[in-house]
């Protein structure tokens, strides 16, 4: 159905989602102008349900820490005693650490490819909701003998229609990224044992070029180079599209990855 969004110009889109905030893993204001299935197993009650059983916990790369807030929320009063976040985006930062604070949770700002700046099996349960790359070994590291990593992952070919349109074909070895098989290899190699792993290809929609704008400046790594102005002539195609054909069609794929440090004794 169109809303009032579809009586105004392209201009007026664009500028809209050029302006909205980007800090953070709050997508409500996409509602009514796009909308993306969500993976059947409910990753953030999930995540309540192991950290209710959990002494110390690690979510890294938290974002803006929403989904960790959630899951705490939830797992109330059963929490675990400790609960660290990581995040490495300043903005991120920031945002997270005035929503965590309240609940004694401290954000380590650390960059998404330096190693964990903590003590080795520090934590019972590390989770990470759409990391950009799981670092195995130090996962593994930072984990107790018998603890988990529960997480959710972006998967293979994630909003390629999307991507594809801006960038024309990729190449396989970009294409094939973020395969589960590759990331359970990885994790077998640093030692820890699949306990569960489970893909979904979810439907996307984009109902107008103000919510594309603001996804392709959210989640940066997409289409690197994006700005309204290098992309505009294929903004605006997508716009005349998008107003005669109705919401332009995307998939997202996504997979719940759980992994166990084997006990000592075992």
């Amino acid at each position: 159905m169109k809303g009032p969004q579809h009586t105004r110009t392209f201009e007026d889109l664009v500028a809209e989602g050029a302006a909205v905030p980007t800090e953070g893993w709050d997508f409500s204001w996409f509602e009514g102008r796009a909308t993306e299935a969500r993976p059947s197993w409910g990753y953030a009650a999930s995540l309540a349900e192991r950290l209710a059983r959990a002494t110390a916990a690690l979510d890294i790369q938290t974002g803006g820490g929403e989904v960790l807030d959630f899951a705490l929320r939830s797992a109330a009063p059963e929490a675990p005693t400790l609960t660290v976040a990581t995040e490495g985006w300043p903005p991120n930062v920031a945002k997270a650490t005035a929503l965590l604070r309240p609940r004694g949770v401290p954000v380590v700002a650390s960059p998404e490819d330096a190693p964990l700046p903590f003590a080795d099996g520090a934590f019972d349960l590390v989770s990470s909701r759409h990391p950009v790359s799981p670092h195995w070994a130090e996962i593994a590291r930072v984990l107790r003998s018998g603890g988990s990593y529960f997480a959710q992952h972006v998967g293979p070919r994630s909003v390629f229609e999307l991507v594809e349109y801006f960038l024309g074909p990729l190449p396989e070895e970009q294409s094939s990224a973020r395969h589960p098989d590759h990331e359970r290899a990885g994790a077998e190699a640093a030692g820890l044992e699949i306990v569960d792993l489970r893909a979904e290809r979810l439907r996307m929609e984009f109902h107008d070029i103000a919510a594309v704008v603001h996804f392709l400046r959210k989640v940066v790594w997409m289409v690197p180079d994006f700005t309204v102005e290098a992309y505009r002539p294929r903004l605006r195609a997508l716009h005349e599209q998008i107003e005669a054909e109705g919401p332009f069609v995307a998939h997202s794929t996504r997979h719940l990855f759980e992994a166990r440090k084997p006990a000592a004794d075992a």
